[in-house]
Protein backbone atom coordinates (compact mmCIF):
# COMPACT_ATOMS: atom_id res chain seq x y z
CA UNK A 1 0.00 0.00 0.00
CA UNK A 2 0.89 3.44 -0.87
CA UNK A 3 1.03 6.32 2.14
CA UNK A 4 -1.52 9.12 1.86
CA UNK A 5 1.11 11.45 1.80
CA UNK A 6 2.72 9.83 -1.32
CA UNK A 7 -0.93 9.27 -2.59
CA UNK A 8 -1.00 13.15 -2.88
CA UNK A 9 1.69 13.74 -4.24
CA UNK A 10 1.16 11.04 -7.12
CA UNK A 11 -2.39 13.45 -7.61
CA UNK A 12 -0.90 16.72 -7.45
CA UNK A 13 1.64 15.03 -10.23
CA UNK A 14 -1.03 13.95 -11.93
CA UNK A 15 -2.75 17.52 -12.23
CA UNK A 16 0.42 19.18 -13.27
CA UNK A 17 0.83 16.66 -16.59
CA UNK A 18 -2.88 16.01 -17.39
CA UNK A 19 -5.27 18.98 -15.70
CA UNK A 20 -8.85 18.77 -16.05
CA UNK A 21 -9.52 16.74 -19.44
CA UNK A 22 -12.90 17.72 -20.78
CA UNK A 23 -13.45 14.23 -22.03
CA UNK A 24 -13.05 12.89 -18.26
CA UNK A 25 -16.34 13.31 -16.55
CA UNK A 26 -15.32 14.74 -13.40
CA UNK A 27 -16.82 14.58 -10.16
CA UNK A 28 -17.20 18.42 -9.36
CA UNK A 29 -19.69 18.17 -12.81
CA UNK A 30 -20.96 14.83 -11.23
CA UNK A 31 -21.58 17.02 -7.96
CA UNK A 32 -22.85 20.00 -10.16
CA UNK A 33 -25.88 17.63 -11.53
CA UNK A 34 -26.83 16.26 -7.88
CA UNK A 35 -27.08 19.88 -6.64
CA UNK A 36 -29.50 20.83 -9.48
CA UNK A 37 -31.55 17.40 -8.49
CA UNK A 38 -31.38 17.58 -4.60
CA UNK A 39 -32.45 21.80 -5.02
CA UNK A 40 -35.63 20.70 -7.32
CA UNK A 41 -36.39 18.20 -5.21
CA UNK A 42 -36.47 19.91 -1.60
CA UNK A 43 -38.13 23.28 -3.28
CA UNK A 44 -40.60 21.42 -4.08
CA UNK A 45 -41.69 20.36 -0.47
CA UNK A 46 -39.66 22.49 1.78
CA UNK A 47 -39.66 26.45 2.52
CA UNK A 48 -36.29 28.06 0.81
CA UNK A 49 -33.77 27.71 4.09
CA UNK A 50 -35.06 24.52 5.27
CA UNK A 51 -34.64 23.36 1.52
CA UNK A 52 -31.47 24.80 1.15
CA UNK A 53 -30.32 22.80 4.46
CA UNK A 54 -31.11 19.43 3.18
CA UNK A 55 -30.25 20.17 -0.26
CA UNK A 56 -26.53 20.56 1.65
CA UNK A 57 -26.95 17.44 3.90
CA UNK A 58 -28.51 15.14 0.59
CA UNK A 59 -25.30 16.32 -1.52
CA UNK A 60 -22.66 15.82 1.43
CA UNK A 61 -24.66 12.26 1.86
CA UNK A 62 -24.61 11.07 -1.74
CA UNK A 63 -21.21 12.46 -2.47
CA UNK A 64 -19.62 10.42 1.02
CA UNK A 65 -21.55 7.74 0.10
CA UNK A 66 -20.19 7.49 -3.34
CA UNK A 67 -16.79 8.08 -2.35
CA UNK A 68 -16.91 5.50 -0.20
CA UNK A 69 -18.23 2.76 -2.34
CA UNK A 70 -15.93 3.35 -5.09
CA UNK A 71 -12.94 3.24 -2.82
CA UNK A 72 -13.96 0.37 -0.68
CA UNK A 73 -15.34 -1.34 -3.44
CA UNK A 74 -12.28 -1.73 -5.39
CA UNK A 75 -10.25 -2.46 -2.42
CA UNK A 76 -12.07 -5.50 -1.79
CA UNK A 77 -11.02 -6.39 -5.42
CA UNK A 78 -7.44 -5.96 -4.82
CA UNK A 79 -5.86 -3.37 -2.50
CA UNK A 80 -3.49 -1.84 -5.06
CA UNK A 81 -6.74 -1.07 -7.33
CA UNK A 82 -8.25 0.57 -4.50
CA UNK A 83 -5.46 2.63 -3.75
CA UNK A 84 -4.99 3.75 -7.62
CA UNK A 85 -8.59 4.50 -7.15
CA UNK A 86 -8.13 6.76 -4.07
CA UNK A 87 -5.47 8.64 -6.06
CA UNK A 88 -7.46 9.25 -8.62
CA UNK A 89 -10.09 10.81 -6.86
CA UNK A 90 -7.58 12.88 -5.19
CA UNK A 91 -6.15 14.06 -8.31
CA UNK A 92 -9.52 15.32 -9.40
CA UNK A 93 -9.77 17.67 -6.35
CA UNK A 94 -6.95 19.13 -7.58
CA UNK A 95 -7.13 22.05 -10.14
CA UNK A 96 -3.33 24.44 -10.04
CA UNK A 97 -2.61 23.39 -13.90
CA UNK A 98 -6.06 24.26 -14.64
CA UNK A 99 -6.02 27.39 -12.95
CA UNK A 100 -2.34 28.40 -14.22
CA UNK A 101 -3.25 27.40 -17.96
CA UNK A 102 -6.39 29.92 -17.63
CA UNK A 103 -4.71 32.88 -16.66
CA UNK A 104 -1.69 31.91 -18.94
CA UNK A 105 -3.84 32.12 -22.21
CA UNK A 106 -5.26 35.63 -20.50
CA UNK A 107 -1.41 37.27 -20.63
CA UNK A 108 -1.23 35.32 -24.06
CA UNK A 109 -3.48 37.48 -25.34
CA UNK A 110 -2.48 40.51 -23.70
CA UNK A 111 1.35 40.10 -24.86
CA UNK A 112 0.01 39.72 -28.77
CA UNK A 113 -2.14 43.14 -28.26
CA UNK A 114 -5.13 41.25 -28.68
CA UNK A 115 -7.52 42.64 -26.01
CA UNK A 116 -10.95 41.11 -27.29
CA UNK A 117 -9.26 37.68 -26.80
CA UNK A 118 -8.11 38.64 -23.37
CA UNK A 119 -11.59 40.11 -22.52
CA UNK A 120 -13.31 36.85 -23.65
CA UNK A 121 -10.63 34.77 -22.09
CA UNK A 122 -10.17 36.30 -18.55
CA UNK A 123 -14.33 36.56 -18.66
CA UNK A 124 -14.33 32.40 -18.43
CA UNK A 125 -12.62 32.62 -14.88
CA UNK A 126 -14.44 36.01 -13.32
CA UNK A 127 -18.05 36.90 -12.73
CA UNK A 128 -17.66 40.83 -13.71
CA UNK A 129 -18.56 42.08 -16.85
CA UNK A 130 -15.34 41.94 -18.95
CA UNK A 131 -16.75 43.64 -22.31
CA UNK A 132 -15.33 46.93 -21.30
CA UNK A 133 -11.84 46.44 -19.33
CA UNK A 134 -8.64 47.92 -20.50
CA UNK A 135 -5.69 45.96 -20.43
CA UNK A 136 -4.99 47.20 -16.91
CA UNK A 137 -8.53 46.13 -16.10
CA UNK A 138 -8.18 42.79 -17.61
CA UNK A 139 -4.81 41.80 -15.93
CA UNK A 140 -6.29 42.63 -12.33
CA UNK A 141 -9.33 40.44 -12.99
CA UNK A 142 -6.91 37.71 -13.78
CA UNK A 143 -4.83 38.74 -10.76
CA UNK A 144 -7.39 38.13 -8.69
CA UNK A 145 -9.04 35.44 -9.95
CA UNK A 146 -5.33 33.40 -8.81
CA UNK A 147 -4.88 35.11 -6.18
CA UNK A 148 -8.85 33.75 -4.90
CA UNK A 149 -9.03 30.74 -6.66
CA UNK A 150 -5.82 29.17 -5.10
CA UNK A 151 -7.54 27.92 -1.74
CA UNK A 152 -10.39 26.30 -3.23
CA UNK A 153 -8.56 25.17 -6.21
CA UNK A 154 -5.55 23.92 -4.52
CA UNK A 155 -4.81 24.63 -0.32
CA UNK A 156 -8.17 23.44 0.69
CA UNK A 157 -8.37 20.21 -1.34
CA UNK A 158 -5.11 19.82 -0.12
CA UNK A 159 -5.75 20.15 3.75
CA UNK A 160 -8.60 18.41 3.53
CA UNK A 161 -7.05 15.60 1.81
CA UNK A 162 -4.38 15.47 4.12
CA UNK A 163 -7.02 15.63 6.95
CA UNK A 164 -8.86 12.32 5.90
CA UNK A 165 -8.35 11.43 2.44
CA UNK A 166 -9.95 11.44 -0.56
CA UNK A 167 -13.66 11.73 1.05
CA UNK A 168 -12.55 14.18 2.78
CA UNK A 169 -11.65 16.07 0.19
CA UNK A 170 -14.20 15.79 -2.12
CA UNK A 171 -16.27 16.91 0.82
CA UNK A 172 -14.74 19.75 0.49
CA UNK A 173 -15.26 20.07 -3.33
CA UNK A 174 -18.86 19.19 -2.75
CA UNK A 175 -19.17 22.04 0.13
CA UNK A 176 -17.44 24.32 -2.72
CA UNK A 177 -19.57 23.06 -5.59
CA UNK A 178 -22.53 24.14 -3.46
CA UNK A 179 -21.55 27.52 -2.71
CA UNK A 180 -20.73 28.34 -6.51
CA UNK A 181 -24.37 27.10 -7.21
CA UNK A 182 -26.47 27.79 -4.08
CA UNK A 183 -24.52 30.77 -2.83
CA UNK A 184 -25.71 33.67 -4.79
CA UNK A 185 -27.00 37.14 -3.32
CA UNK A 186 -29.98 37.29 -5.07
CA UNK A 187 -33.43 36.77 -4.37
CA UNK A 188 -33.62 33.29 -6.07
CA UNK A 189 -30.60 31.91 -3.74
CA UNK A 190 -30.50 34.48 -0.76
CA UNK A 191 -32.24 32.11 1.28
CA UNK A 192 -31.79 29.25 0.22
CA UNK A 193 -28.33 29.38 -0.32
CA UNK A 194 -27.41 30.31 3.13
CA UNK A 195 -26.28 27.08 4.55
CA UNK A 196 -23.91 26.33 1.54
CA UNK A 197 -22.31 29.77 1.92
CA UNK A 198 -21.56 29.86 5.34
CA UNK A 199 -20.72 25.77 5.50
CA UNK A 200 -18.19 27.23 2.78
CA UNK A 201 -16.59 29.81 4.91
CA UNK A 202 -15.99 27.87 7.51
CA UNK A 203 -14.41 24.72 4.96
CA UNK A 204 -11.74 27.46 3.98
CA UNK A 205 -11.42 29.11 7.03
CA UNK A 206 -8.07 27.55 8.08
CA UNK A 207 -6.64 26.85 4.62
CA UNK A 208 -7.25 30.45 3.50
CA UNK A 209 -5.33 31.48 6.58
CA UNK A 210 -2.18 29.19 6.39
CA UNK A 211 -1.89 30.03 2.50
CA UNK A 212 -1.52 33.73 3.36
CA UNK A 213 0.63 33.11 5.54
CA UNK A 214 3.10 31.60 3.28
CA UNK A 215 2.85 33.70 0.28
CA UNK A 216 5.62 36.41 2.01
CA UNK A 217 8.02 33.11 2.01
CA UNK A 218 6.88 32.26 -1.50
CA UNK A 219 7.44 36.14 -2.39
CA UNK A 220 10.95 35.84 -0.67
CA UNK A 221 12.01 32.81 -2.17
CA UNK A 222 10.95 34.08 -5.79
CA UNK A 223 12.52 37.65 -5.52
CA UNK A 224 9.25 39.52 -5.03
CA UNK A 225 8.58 41.37 -2.15
CA UNK A 226 7.98 39.38 0.83
CA UNK A 227 7.76 42.66 3.38
CA UNK A 228 4.85 44.06 1.49
CA UNK A 229 2.87 40.95 1.41
CA UNK A 230 2.82 40.48 5.16
CA UNK A 231 2.29 44.00 5.07
CA UNK A 232 -0.71 44.17 3.32
CA UNK A 233 -1.96 40.89 4.79
CA UNK A 234 -2.04 41.97 8.02
CA UNK A 235 -3.55 45.60 6.79
CA UNK A 236 -6.00 44.60 4.17
CA UNK A 237 -7.11 41.10 5.14
CA UNK A 238 -10.75 41.92 6.44
CA UNK A 239 -11.28 44.35 3.75
CA UNK A 240 -12.90 41.53 1.09
CA UNK A 241 -16.56 40.78 1.16
CA UNK A 242 -15.71 37.35 1.41
CA UNK A 243 -14.29 35.93 5.25
CA UNK A 244 -11.70 34.33 3.76
CA UNK A 245 -10.51 35.66 0.34
CA UNK A 246 -9.07 39.04 1.31
CA UNK A 247 -6.16 36.73 3.30
CA UNK A 248 -4.42 35.36 0.07
CA UNK A 249 -5.57 38.70 -2.25
CA UNK A 250 -4.25 41.31 0.33
CA UNK A 251 -0.59 38.81 0.45
CA UNK A 252 -0.30 38.44 -3.36
CA UNK A 253 -0.89 42.42 -3.55
CA UNK A 254 1.44 43.04 -1.61
CA UNK A 255 3.67 40.46 -3.01
CA UNK A 256 3.37 42.14 -6.34
CA UNK A 257 3.28 45.64 -5.23
CA UNK A 258 -0.30 46.44 -7.10
CA UNK A 259 -3.57 47.43 -5.76
CA UNK A 260 -6.54 45.12 -6.33
CA UNK A 261 -9.98 45.30 -5.74
CA UNK A 262 -11.75 48.23 -6.48
CA UNK A 263 -14.62 49.01 -9.17
CA UNK A 264 -15.95 46.51 -11.31
CA UNK A 265 -19.34 45.52 -13.14
CA UNK A 266 -21.21 42.99 -12.67
CA UNK A 267 -24.84 42.66 -14.93
CA UNK A 268 -24.72 45.99 -16.02
CA UNK A 269 -24.16 47.75 -12.47
CA UNK A 270 -21.10 49.59 -10.63
CA UNK A 271 -20.01 47.68 -7.36
CA UNK A 272 -17.51 49.67 -5.42
CA UNK A 273 -15.32 46.94 -3.70
CA UNK A 274 -12.40 48.12 -1.04
CA UNK A 275 -9.14 48.28 -2.47
CA UNK A 276 -7.03 45.99 -1.39
CA UNK A 277 -3.13 46.86 -1.53
CA UNK A 278 -1.02 49.71 -2.81
CA UNK A 279 -1.23 51.11 -6.37
CA UNK A 280 2.26 51.62 -6.52
CA UNK A 281 2.02 50.95 -9.91
CA UNK A 282 -0.67 49.27 -12.32
CA UNK A 283 -1.19 45.94 -12.69
CA UNK A 284 0.76 44.61 -15.75
CA UNK A 285 0.38 41.77 -17.65
CA UNK A 286 3.51 39.93 -16.32
CA UNK A 287 1.81 40.21 -13.00
CA UNK A 288 -0.70 37.69 -13.78
CA UNK A 289 2.62 35.15 -14.09
CA UNK A 290 4.24 36.43 -11.47
CA UNK A 291 0.81 35.24 -9.57
CA UNK A 292 0.50 32.13 -10.98
CA UNK A 293 4.37 31.51 -9.50
CA UNK A 294 3.05 33.13 -6.70
CA UNK A 295 0.58 30.32 -6.60
CA UNK A 296 2.43 27.12 -7.25
CA UNK A 297 5.36 27.82 -5.12
CA UNK A 298 2.98 29.27 -1.90
CA UNK A 299 0.77 25.71 -2.27
CA UNK A 300 3.93 24.04 -2.15
CA UNK A 301 5.35 25.13 0.98
CA UNK A 302 1.45 25.34 2.30
CA UNK A 303 1.15 21.56 1.80
CA UNK A 304 4.23 20.35 3.70
CA UNK A 305 2.90 22.58 6.55
CA UNK A 306 0.35 20.29 6.21
CA UNK A 307 2.46 17.30 6.15
CA UNK A 308 4.27 18.66 9.11
CA UNK A 309 1.03 19.02 10.89
CA UNK A 310 0.02 15.59 9.91
CA UNK A 311 2.99 14.13 11.53
CA UNK A 312 2.79 16.16 14.88
CA UNK A 313 -0.97 14.76 15.13
CA UNK A 314 0.30 11.14 14.13
CA UNK A 315 3.17 11.16 16.94
CA UNK A 316 0.55 12.86 19.51
CA UNK A 317 -1.93 10.09 18.31
CA UNK A 318 0.94 7.73 18.98
CA UNK A 319 2.00 9.12 22.20
CA UNK A 320 -1.16 8.98 23.81
CA UNK A 321 -2.35 5.65 22.79
CA UNK A 322 -1.57 2.79 25.32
Amino acid sequence: MISLEYQILIAILLDQLIGDPRWLPHPVRIIGAACVGCERLTRAVLPPLAAGISSVILVLGLTGATAWAMIAGTTLIHPWLGTAVSTLLLYTTIAARDLASHSRQVYAALAAGDLVESRRGVGMIVGRDTANLDEAGVARAAVESVAESMVDGVTAPLFFAVLGGPMAALLYKAVNTMDSMFGYKNEQYLTFGWAAARLDDLANFVPARMTSLMIPAAAFLLRLDAKGALFILLRDRLKHASPNSGHTEAAVAGALGVQLGGTNLYFGKVVEKPTIGDAARPVEPRDILRANRLMLLSSAITLLGFFALRQQCLALQAYFTP
